[in-house]
């Protein structure tokens, strides 16, 4: 067999993540198609996404431009460099979640309720499908967490790129997949 098929065939962890995101996007895909059919109702509220939203949007893009230039760090084997950053982008995406509960509170005190007897639908809906993605930023968090804890032992045994690629591909998705959801959120309220 030919060496140079062989070395561009896709690393099977890649494959893995890239079959996953596309059915989180499937997922998602459902979850707001089924929002535009729901907001056809009379009940539909209409209210403003909280601020904090748009805070956590920063806040995101700022994590994955770290996630980023730590990967950049950790080719270019500049170790501290990759330690800083990694850290960096760790607290960012335990931010963000603070951030979107703080989201949450705020439209509970406005008396827009999530869940319950008082609850509407677009509402809930807003519950549904940002918990949902903050769930996959939470196993974003941990993957990045191993990775921060790999990087802080005391000897590196191995310089593989793979599970910084891995960690990567999946925070830089699932910001994407938040600015979707944003620009979403603002466009069928």
């Amino acid at each position: 067999m030919d060496t140079a098929v062989t070395n561009n065939r896709i690393h099977p962890h890649k494959f893995t993540l890239w079959v996953a995101m596309g059915s989180i996007i499937m997922m998602f895909a459902g979850l707001t198609s089924a929002l535009i059919v729901k907001k056809n109702q009379s009940n539909w509220l209409q209210f403003d996404l909280p601020i904090y939203f748009y805070y956590s949007t920063a806040v995101i893009l700022a994590s994955s431009l770290c996630i980023h230039l730590s990967q950049q760090a950790f080719i270019a084997r500049r170790m501290p460099r990759y330690r800083q950053l990694i850290t960096a982008t760790a607290f960012l995406g335990v931010l963000f979640l603070v951030l979107q509960t703080f989201g949450f509170f705020s439209l509970e005190a406005k008396n827009i309720h999530l869940i319950g007897n008082n609850s509407n639908p677009a509402s809930s809906f807003l519950l549904v499908i940002t918990g949902l993605h903050m769930l996959h930023v939470v196993g974003g968090v941990i993957a990045i967490l191993v990775i921060f804890f790999r990087a802080y032992r005391s000897t590196v045994k191995s310089y593989s790129k793979l599970p910084i690629e891995l960690v990567s591909t999946y925070w830089h998705f699932v910001d994407v997949l938040w600015l979707y959801l944003l620009v979403f959120f603002i466009l069928v309220r």
